[in-house]
């Protein structure tokens, strides 16, 4: 029965296929046509063409500048290695997990990654690939002819007729010279005195505007590349009477193709600091009235010196390297005997101005002292510094005046191990006091360390005693190379000037008509214009090329020009549409010619 039942459905099938209509043919073999051949793979050579010409397309590099932008956020999100390693160091520390992938990534050095410096390139390349060509172009348009005069200079947009008394060789001469842009006369029926046309074109400039913005955006982008590859900058604090070389920074950063070695080896030695603040009683007090550092550069080793006074906005140069004036502050000469009485810290110690009365804070580390009892010990003193030093309302000792008037200097000791043979670079400014023991005084507070410039004071359990020798001052210097600054100024300068070439400067078209009046005396002229875009001026343009025709030829014409021919009727307007659209395509297709 199994074997009855699948040879029964077998049959219906073969019947339900065998009743069903037959498949409807394809539309191009009902047509008597053969099904569209698909198209041939691409050849190398031609598909490397397609891949360049999408390369260079204004869309594609317009897309890769906003790509640019979003590619250089997180330059600002994260710590950069050239310019921050400390703060690159804690946001690690900070961030265990994702601090290795940010890593990896190249997050810490966005300017000079992988990623950044490909999308650089392609944006060089796709804005070089879409001006280049163009400026052959506008070249070859610049050498060109007008464009060739249309027929019926009543349908274009702009159209002026007027009747001269002067022959129609007569007005061609005149419509040359009162036409501005490049111009050409065309007689018709020899020597133009059967009539003829005058052609003008003005504002080709236009594009040259354009192509100058994006020249000069090319010139900026290559600018600030080299700028960042080849830059550096170094920072170095100097005392009164202290020297420093170009090859020693306290920080020091650069571009991927510049070193410490690049630096010029000029010496700089600070003679003496020029510092003066508003004294009087107005609003003004304490402001800054003259900073300046009173110099002495050797440029080489074995040049002559040379005497410079460096002040805001008026750095010093050796070989193109600029150096600058960036802050200056307060030094105390403190001097720290140990309990032994030896002499284990003297000298000027740099503090840090915190305020505009230069509240400045600073620390004197001491790694090689004894205590009384000759045990080895290291001693800490942080502390303020004071140049007016007085009294604010909740009785905390602060500076009234950021000059000296009443300096004092306010200290903490502290002895422990201070850390410096860890072998792990710290900050010279800086006290880091986890770990240390503070010192007391008898009674079991912390030991305060308050001196005036000559005033010495001994420290607690015999570790020796910390004198006040009086006050330096100090300079900052910024010594820095930028190569592509200037280029980045001239080309935004170009840039700029290109940019309003293009938005402000029309494109215009004027043809003058001229042929005999049908009275037999004088010649009918027409005046047209042709804009491209929108250009509310063409007809002032027009209007004025019809005036100053009757200027030349001695008609001042005092009626008024009439209007264009055709404007009482509507019946018009659709033809003069149409010839307005022909006359711009004929436009066009000059061009390409």
């Amino acid at each position: 029965m199994a074997g009855t039942d699948e040879t029964h459905l077998d049959d219906l099938r073969d019947e339900y296929r065998d009743a069903q209509p037959p498949a409807a043919p394809a539309r191009s073999a009902r047509r008597g046509r053969a099904p569209a051949p698909q198209a041939a793979p691409l050849a190398p050579r031609e598909f490397a063409r397609y891949c360049w010409r999408q390369l260079t397309s204004m869309r594609t590099a317009l897309f890769l500048l906003m790509l640019l932008a979003v590619a250089a956020v997180p330059g600002s999100t994260f710590p950069q290695e050239g310019n921050d390693p400390a703060g690159v160091a804690q946001w690690m520390a900070d961030h265990p997990t994702a601090g290795p992938w940010v890593e990896r990534l190249q997050g810490f050095h966005v300017y000079s990654s992988v990623w950044f410096s490909a999308i650089y390139l392609l944006l060089f390349i796709s804005l070089i690939g879409c001006v280049v060509p163009r400026v052959g172009v506008h070249a070859r348009a610049l050498r060109s002819k007008p464009p060739r005069t249309p027929a019926r200079l009543d349908r274009l947009p702009e159209h002026r007729a007027a009747v001269l008394d002067a022959p129609p060789a007569e007005v061609l001469d005149a419509a040359r010279s009162v036409l501005r842009g490049r111009v050409e006369v065309r007689p018709e029926g020899g020597g133009g005195q059967g009539g003829g046309s005058v052609a003008a074109e003005r504002g080709h400039h236009r594009e040259t505007g354009n192509l100058l913005f994006h020249l000069s955006l090319l010139g900026l982008l290559f600018a600030v590349a080299s700028s960042s590859l080849f830059s550096y900058s170094g920072q170095r604090l100097v005392v009164e009477g202290g020297t420093t070389v170009g090859t020693t920074f306290d920080s020091f950063t650069s571009g991927a193709g510049a070193d410490v070695g690049d630096v010029p080896p000029f010496t700089l030695e600070l003679d003496s600091m020029d510092v003066a603040f508003e004294a009087q009683q107005t609003s003004q007090i304490g402001e800054p009235r003259r900073f300046a550092a009173n110099v002495t550069i050797t440029d080489a080793p074995g040049e002559q010196p040379r005497e410079e006074t460096i002040s805001v906005n008026h750095p010093a140069k050796v070989d193109g390297t600029q150096i600058s004036l960036s802050g200056n502050g307060y030094a105390p000469v403190i001097v720290v005997r140990d309990g032994q009485g030896n002499v284990v810290q003297d000298g000027a110690t740099p503090f840090l101005p915190q305020t505009g009365n230069y509240d400045s804070t600073g620390v004197v580390k001491v790694p090689d002292a004894v205590d009384a009892a000759g045990d080895p010990v290291q001693i800490g003193l942080s502390g303020v510094f004071l140049p007016s030093a007085t009294v604010d309302a909740t009785g905390s000792p602060v500076s009234g005046f950021p000059d000296l008037a009443n300096p004092v200097l306010v200290m903490q000791a502290f002895t422990g191990d201070l850390g410096l043979d860890d072998g792990v670079a710290q900050n010279v400014y800086e006290l880091a006091d986890e770990g240390l023991t503070q010192v007391l005084d008898e009674q079991g507070s912390p030991f305060a360390i308050r001196l005036r410039p000559g005033e010495t004071v001994e420290l607690p359990d015999g570790l020796g005693t910390v004198s006040f020798e009086g006050v330096q001052r100090y300079a900052s210097f910024d010594v820095r190379s930028t190569p592509g600054q200037s280029a980045a100024l001239v080309f935004s300068l170009l840039g700029t000037t290109g940019l309003v070439l293009s938005l402000f400067l029309p494109r215009r078209r004027l043809w003058v008509a001229v042929r005999p009046a049908p009275a037999g005396a004088g010649s009918a002229v027409e005046v047209a214009g042709l804009a491209r875009g929108n250009d509310a001026g063409l007809a002032f343009e027009v209007d004025g090329a019809l005036q100053r025709l009757r200027a030349a030829l001695g008609d001042p014409g005092a009626s008024p020009p009439p209007g264009r021919v055709g404007d009482d009727g509507r019946e018009h307007q659709r033809d003069d549409d149409r010839d307005e659209r022909e006359a711009r395509a004929g436009s066009r297709a000059e061009e390409g010619r």
